[in-house]
C-alpha cells in the first residue's frame, strides 16, 4: 500500500510530537515534585500514593509549540486563541484550585468565542437553537474529557482512539488542511504522555492535560471555516460526532444522573465512574481501563463505516451498538458504589420518591427499547429479503406496515408475560416466554397484513428473518445481564475460595445464592459430588472437581477456604471426619439447606 505524500507528513508531525512529549513529560513531573505540585491520595480519588501533575503542561506546550512552527498561528487562529485559554483555565485550577462555577463560566465564554467565528454542529436549521447546542457540546465535551481523567491512561488512551477516528474520517475525505496537521500534533503529544501514564502512573495530565484534550476534540468535530469532513448527512452531521465521543459522553451521562439520583453533587469527585464500575463487579484497573479503550474503538469503527459507506447495514450495526451501550450503562447503574455511610452522601428533599418512581416505572423503559428492537429487527428483515432496487420498490411496503408490526408485537408481548421477569434472574422459560410472544406476534402481523392488504408485495420470508432477529435482540438483550454476572463471578480475584459438597439440585441453588454478588464474596473452587456420573461434568459452568478423596487434598494443601454442604446425604462418621479435617486446618465448614417453615400449621 503506498502512501500519500500527505500522509507521510502526517505520520512525520505525529512523530516528532511523539517524541517532544517524551522529553517534556519527564521535565513536567520533576518540576511537579521539585514544587510540590501533586495529586495527594483521598476518600473520592482512585490512585493510593501522592503522584506529579503537570503532564497536560508538556501535552499542551508540545502541541502549541509545534503547531506555530509548523503551520504559522495564522492558519487557525481561532482554535488555536480557544485551545490556549482552556489549557490555562486547567492549569490555574491545578495551581489553584478554581471554584466550578468559576470554570464553568470561562468555559461558556471560550465555547462562545469559537461559536462567534462560524464554529458550528449544524444538527438543527435553526441558527438560535443551533448555537446554543454547539457551545452546550463544547462546554459538554471539554468536562466529559475532564471526568474521564479518573484511573491511569484513561483519558489520555480515550483520547487517542478518539482523535486517531477524526484524523482518520478527514483523511479519507481528502479534508486535509491545518486540522489535521493540529490532530496529528496531539495525537503524537499525548501518546508521549501516555507512556508515563500507563498504570501505575508516575504522572497525571491535570486539568491543564484533560481540558485542553477534551475541548481541541469537541471543536474539532464541529463544521467551521475551514473544516470538512465528508459530505453533510443526518448521519455523517448528528450520530458521527456522538459515535465518535460516546464513551465520554456515556460515562458523563451516568456520573451526573446517578449522583443527582443519590442526592450527591453532580460537580463532587468520586469514585462512581464507568471504570471504578467495572473494577467494584471484578475487573482489574487495567482491565477495566481496557474495556473502554475497547468500546471507545469500536464506536469509532462504526463512525468510519457510516461516514465510508452509503448503504444501509452500518446504519443497522450503529443502531444496534447504540442500544447495547445503554444496556451496559444500565448495567453499570445498578453496581453498588455509594455508601450509606459515606458522609458525603446528602439526601436531598424528594430525590428518594424519585428515585422510587424511576425504579417503578423502569418497565417503561423496557418497552420503550423492546420497540426499538422491533423496528430494528423488522428493518432489517426488510434488507436481508430486498436488495438494491428491489428495496427501493418494496420500501413503501415496510412503510406502511411498520406501525403495525410494533404496535402488534408490542402488544402480544404484554399479554404473554414478558415483563414480568428481572433481567438478572433472566432464565430459559423467561426465553421460552419470548420465543412464544415473537412467535404470536408475527403470526398476528401476518394475519393482519393479509386483511388488510391482501399480502400483496409482501413476503413470508421477512416475516420468518423478522421473528428470529428479534428473538435474537430480545434474548440476547435480557441475557447479557446474566452473562456479565457470571463472567465477573468468574474474573474475581479476591474472596474466600468455596467448594460446594453436593453437585445436585441443592449444588446449583447453593451457587446461585452464594454468589449472587450479595454480601460476602467468594471465589468459586468448584463442586465435591461422591456420585461417580457426576465426575468431570460442570454444574452452572463451575466443574465438579471429584469425589470426597479429592475434597480432603483441597483442605490439607490450603486451596480452600470454606466448603458449603448443599446435600444431607453426607451424616455420621464422613460428616465427623470432615468437621475435624476443616478444623485441624481452619477450614470454615458450613451448611446450606432450604426447607419450609410453617408459620401457621394446616393439618
Amino acid at each position: 500500500m503506498n502512501l500519500r505524500v500527505p500522509d507521510l507528513d502526517l505520520a512525520r508531525t505525529f512523530f516528532v510530537s511523539f517524541g517532544l512529549a517524551l522529553v517534556l513529560v519527564p521535565v513536567c513531573r520533576f518540576a511537579a515534585l521539585r514544587f510540590k505540585y501533586t495529586a495527594e491520595p483521598s476518600a473520592d480519588r482512585w490512585h493510593s500514593r501522592p503522584t506529579a501533575l503537570l503532564g497536560g503542561v508538556a501535552i499542551a506546550i508540545t502541541v502549541l509549540a509545534l503547531y506555530v512552527v509548523t503551520e504559522g498561528i495564522g492558519t487557525a487562529p481561532v482554535l488555536m486563541l480557544g485551545v490556549a485559554l482552556t489549557f490555562a483555565l486547567g492549569l490555574a485550577d491545578d495551581l489553584v484550585s478554581l471554584k466550578p462555577y468559576v470554570k464553568l463560566a470561562v468555559e461558556i465564554a471560550i465555547a462562545s468565542l469559537f461559536v462567534f467565528f462560524g464554529f458550528r454542529l449544524g444538527w438543527v436549521e435553526s441558527l438560535t437553537v443551533d448555537t446554543l447546542l454547539t457551545m452546550v457540546w463544547i462546554v459538554g465535551v471539554t468536562n466529559a474529557f475532564n471526568l474521564l481523567d479518573n484511573m491511569d491512561g484513561l483519558c489520555a488512551g480515550i483520547g487517542l482512539i478518539v482523535g486517531g477516528t477524526l484524523l482518520a474520517s478527514a483523511v479519507s475525505a481528502g479534508a486535509i488542511g491545518p486540522e489535521t496537521t493540529y490532530l496529528a500534533l496531539l495525537l503524537g503529544a499525548t501518546a508521549g504522555f501516555l507512556v508515563y501514564n500507563f498504570h501505575p502512573a508516575s504522572i497525571f495530565m491535570g486539568d491543564s492535560g484533560s481540558l485542553f484534550i477534551g475541548v481541541s476534540l469537541a471543536v474539532l468535530t464541529l463544521g467551521g471555516p475551514s473544516t470538512a469532513y465528508g459530505p453533510p448527512s443526518v448521519l455523517s452531521v448528528i450520530v458521527g460526532p456522538m459515535l465518535i465521543l460516546l464513551v465520554p459522553i456515556l460515562d458523563t451521562t451516568l456520573v451526573t444522573v446517578m449522583r443527582v439520583l443519590a442526592g450527591r453533587s453532580a460537580a463532587h469527585g468520586g469514585r462512581d465512574h464507568s471504570s471504578h464500575r467495572l473494577v467494584a463487579i471484578g475487573l482489574s484497573e487495567r482491565g477495566a481501563v481496557a474495556v473502554l479503550w475497547s468500546l471507545a474503538g469500536l464506536s469509532g469503527l462504526l463512525a468510519l463505516l457510516l461516514q465510508r459507506f452509503e448503504n444501509d447495514w452500518p446504519s443497522i450495526g450503529a443502531a444496534v451498538f447504540l442500544l447495547a451501550m445503554m444496556i451496559f450503562a444500565v448495567h453499570l447503574a445498578h453496581v453498588r458504589v455509594y455508601e450509606q455511610s459515606d458522609p458525603s452522601l446528602r439526601q436531598r428533599k424528594g430525590v428518594t420518591p424519585f428515585v422510587v418512581n424511576v425504579l417503578y416505572k423502569r418497565r417503561i423503559a423496557e418497552v420503550g427499547l423492546d420497540v426499538c428492537f422491533v423496528a430494528i429487527a423488522y428493518y432489517t428483515a426488510w434488507r436481508l429479503r430486498f436488495e438494491g432496487a428491489d428495496f427501493g420498490f418494496y420500501f413503501p411496503r415496510f412503510l406502511e406496515s411498520l406501525p403495525l408490526v410494533v404496535g402488534i408485537q408490542a402488544v402480544v408481548l404484554v399479554m404473554m408475560g414478558a415483563y414480568r421477569g428481572v433481567w438478572r434472574y433472566f432464565s430459559l422459560m423467561d426465553a421460552v416466554t419470548f420465543t412464544k410472544a415473537v412467535g404470536y406476534g408475527t403470526l398476528a402481523n401476518v394475519a393482519t397484513i393479509a386483511y388488510l392488504y391482501r399480502f400483496q408485495n409482501y413476503s413470508r420470508g421477512v416475516f420468518v428473518i423478522y421473528g428470529a432477529l428479534l428473538v435474537l435482540l430480545l434474548i440476547g438483550a435480557r441475557a447479557s445481564f446474566r452473562l456479565i454476572g457470571e463472567f465477573v463471578y468468574r474474573s474475581r480475584s479476591g474472596g474466600q475460595r468455596l467448594v460446594i459438597y453436593g453437585a445436585g439440585a441443592g449444588g446449583s441453588v447453593a451457587i446461585r445464592e452464594l454468589l449472587s454478588g450479595q454480601g460476602e464474596v467468594y471465589k468459586m473452587v468448584g463442586l465435591i459430588d461422591d456420585n461417580p456420573d457426576m465426575a468431570k461434568t460442570k454444574i452452572l459452568g463451575y466443574p465438579v472437581v471429584g469425589d470426597y478423596d479429592a475434597l480432603e487434598p483441597l483442605i490439607i494443601n490450603g486451596g480452600v477456604d470454606i466448603v458449603v454442604l448443599s446435600t444431607r446425604l453426607i451424616e455420621g462418621e464422613r460428616l465427623n471426619r470432615l468437621k475435624a479435617l476443616c478444623s485441624q486446618h481452619q477450614v470454615s465448614l458450613a451448611r446450606l439447606h432450604f426447607e419450609l417453615d410453617h408459620l401457621v400449621a394446616v393439618s
